[in-house]
């Protein structure tokens, strides 16, 4: 019996060996559409709540919906900057996922505040109204809530110190541009979001991921020069085009004829990979 167990013991590891590794390559489950996020976040095992993040200028508090991950150590934090339709379900259900890939995921609603009555996204009454107020918002606002959202997401206990940004369309501009922040994050994931200017882009220390439609020429005119601006400066930029997806596949994945959801299945991947590399 005992020569048994000892013949049976490497391979009993090997597979309890191989089972881990599998698990550990699990693919993340793909984030919601806008037609399902409302379905998803009702259904979510996991804590979420609204805070008001305290503005650095003293103004009108930032409110901002935290997802926890289910875990035992410390997490990343990943900051999601929202599209031009502001902090609506299909964002927080977008941040609901990344806490199921294992992050801290904090959203903040960049136009707290300039809605009715001192509101945001959910004050405003229609959604070309919610766009006006977003485009309203300049980049240097935009930057000053991020800088007070990650200040928050810092002082959290199961935070473990380390902050990426993901921004969609207008958040992926703002996304992109904090990646030249003073203080960098430790990177930068940008959906379909043009790229910075030619005065910013020589500040990007930030690793930049980059995710877009391949029928987006608007925003895709801006890639080939910010790669060869980065690359003679010797940054990390990734870009990845998905042919056949339009602006904004991520949130539209049952358009285009299946290409927005063939994207949106190879860039999430993509995504929380490169959140793992930078953030765990």
């Amino acid at each position: 019996m005992r020569s048994i167990v000892r013949r049976l013991t490497p391979i009993v590891l090997t597979l309890l060996l191989f089972a881990a590794a599998t698990a550990a390559k699990k693919p993340a489950p793909l984030p919601p559409s806008q037609e399902t996020a409302k379905a998803a976040l009702e259904s979510s095992p996991r804590h979420g709540e609204f805070v008001d993040v305290k503005a650095l200028d003293g103004g009108v508090p930032i409110r901002t919906w935290v997802v926890y991950p289910e875990r035992k150590d410390k997490a990343g934090v990943v900051l999601i900057v929202h599209e031009v339709y502001g902090l609506t379900d299909w964002i927080r259900g977008v941040t609901d996922a990344f806490a199921a890939a294992g992050f801290i995921a904090v959203a903040p609603d960049l136009i707290s505040g300039l809605g009715p009555g001192g509101g945001g996204t959910d004050s405003v009454a229609s959604r070309d109204d919610v766009v006006k107020l977003v485009r309203s918002v300049t980049p240097q606002k935009a930057a000053a809530g991020l800088d007070a959202v990650r200040a928050y997401a810092a002082t959290l206990p199961s935070a473990n110190g380390k902050v990426a940004t993901v921004g969609f369309c207008w958040g992926g501009a703002r996304s992109f541009e904090y990646a030249a922040s003073d203080a960098p994050p430790n990177g930068a994931v940008v959906y379909y979001g043009s790229s910075p200017d030619s005065a910013t882009l020589p500040r990007v220390k930030a690793p930049v991921l980059g995710l877009y439609g391949g029928d987006d020429a608007r925003v895709n005119a801006t890639i080939a020069p910010a790669k060869a601006a980065l690359d003679k400066l010797g940054r990390s930029y990734e870009p990845n085009t998905f042919e056949g997806a339009g602006h904004g596949f991520l949130r539209a994945q049952a358009d285009r004829e299946g290409a927005n959801l063939r994207a949106t299945e190879k860039a999430w991947p993509r995504t929380i990979e490169f959140m793992r590399r930078h953030l765990d």
